[in-house]
């Protein structure tokens, strides 16, 4: 549990973290310009990519933050260029078959049109918005993660999506249409009801009947196990559920704010920073000589999450909770050494397989590109809280 005496990071210590990311984000302009970012470092270091990926989104929204932050011509010409290219994946439909719309274009997209008004970056979010409401599954009242929308096996909506739904509520406030708002509001309802456990930890995926729509069953399919919790989606569930209540605040959503956040609370090692699945702790995560490995982007995450609940309600607890999480992730996961790495975090951990799990392992034990994202978004926070974030 974090008490109240716990140490937090300062505004000292977040400003001279914050350069630190804007100092690294300066130094990758010259490498990942005209390509994306992989997913995950090898080594610590990432390779560059083609566009096609679901985190693709997060690199131009480092540069964004970077801009705003600093008011430098090389993020903003580095990050139109990036836009350019997601306006071109959006236009020809490349690798957008699946519900990240909101994880590629509200980073990117969405962040261009609000901090430049940039006409193209804006009509390309809302085409990525149209794209999300194809994935709409009346039975059920879901939006689909992926897979043939007539699949049985693929009738299933994940929890990271909670963060995809924000770019639907952008789109409803800028096109003035509430379809957009009325899907995302009713997919909230559908996952808040079933991919929260009774204990408040959160399933990674919940299936639906696609004859009736009515819940079948949750699994946990990149966590260790069907009965564990997946860090960064306990995470998810913390975050979204405070962006719901932003958008529409409702008692089941800061009720289920506080649930997940108190069950990811009561799991956190020492440290501060979460083992990739929360059945693990400083007690058994070390077995035959193998430690199981951090999710610091899960930290991240759930700061993000913290903070912006604290932003709505005024609470300042959920502050220190967030601040006691930067200051760990500053101190004991941040690169420091360019040399070293060439992302913002490290010990991120994409896909982790286990016994129990089908899961391809890639990207353990390194820098993740969404963990570097909201670790700039969080710090960003902490010292300009009235700053208007992407989602």
């Amino acid at each position: 549990m974090i008490s109240d005496s716990e140490s937090e990071i300062s505004n000292q210590e977040a400003e001279e973290a914050l350069s630190r990311c804007i100092s690294q984000v300066r130094k990758n302009i010259s490498t990942f310009s005209a390509c994306s970012q992989n997913h995950s470092s090898v080594h610590n270091f990432y390779p560059s990519c083609e566009n096609t990926q679901w985190t693709c989104g997060f690199w131009p929204g480092e540069l964004w933050i970077a801009f705003y932050l600093t008011g430098e011509e090389c993020f903003r010409s580095t990050a139109l260029q990036q836009c350019a290219s997601m306006e071109n994946r959006i236009a020809h439909k490349i690798a957008v078959d699946h519900h990240d719309m909101g994880f590629l274009y509200s980073p990117s997209c969405v962040a261009a049109w609000k901090l430049t008004g940039d006409a193209a970056a804006r009509d390309a979010a809302i085409a990525a918005a149209d794209q999300l409401l194809s994935r709409w599954q009346p039975k059920g009242q879901f939006l689909q993660a992926w897979g043939s929308m007539d699949a049985a096996d693929s009738y299933r909506f994940i929890i990271d999506c909670l963060l995809n739904t924000p770019l639907l509520y952008w789109a409803a406030q800028e096109t003035g249409s509430s379809m957009y708002a009325e899907r995302a509001l009713a997919h909230t309802k559908t996952c808040m009801a079933h991919a929260i456990r009774p204990d408040g930890s959160t399933f990674h995926t919940f299936f639906m009947n696609p004859q009736d729509g009515s819940p079948l069953r949750g699994r946990t399919c990149q966590g260790y196990a069907d009965d564990s919790a997946w860090a960064r989606g306990q995470a998810w569930s913390i975050y979204g559920s405070a962006l719901a209540c932003r958008y529409d605040y409702k008692p089941e959503y800061k009720a289920a704010f506080e649930r997940t956040s108190a069950f990811f609370i009561s799991r956190l090692p020492g440290d501060n920073v979460p083992y990739w699945d929360l059945i693990f702790n400083d007690g058994n995560a070390l077995h035959d000589g193998v430690q199981e490995p951090r999710d610091s982007s899960a930290a991240a995450i759930a700061a993000c999450g913290f903070l912006e609940m604290a932003a709505l309600t005024k609470d300042r607890s959920l502050e220190h909770t967030a601040r006691v999480l930067l200051k760990s992730l500053a101190e004991r996961y941040a690169v420091r050494d360019s040399t070293q790495s060439n992302g913002l975090l490290l010990h991120g951990t994409y896909s982790k397989h286990s016994p129990y799990n089908t899961c391809t392992e890639e990207g353990v034990d390194e820098c993740v590109s969404w963990g570097d994202f909201f670790y700039m978004e969080a710090l960003t926070r902490v010292l300009n809280p009235s700053w208007h974030s992407f989602w």
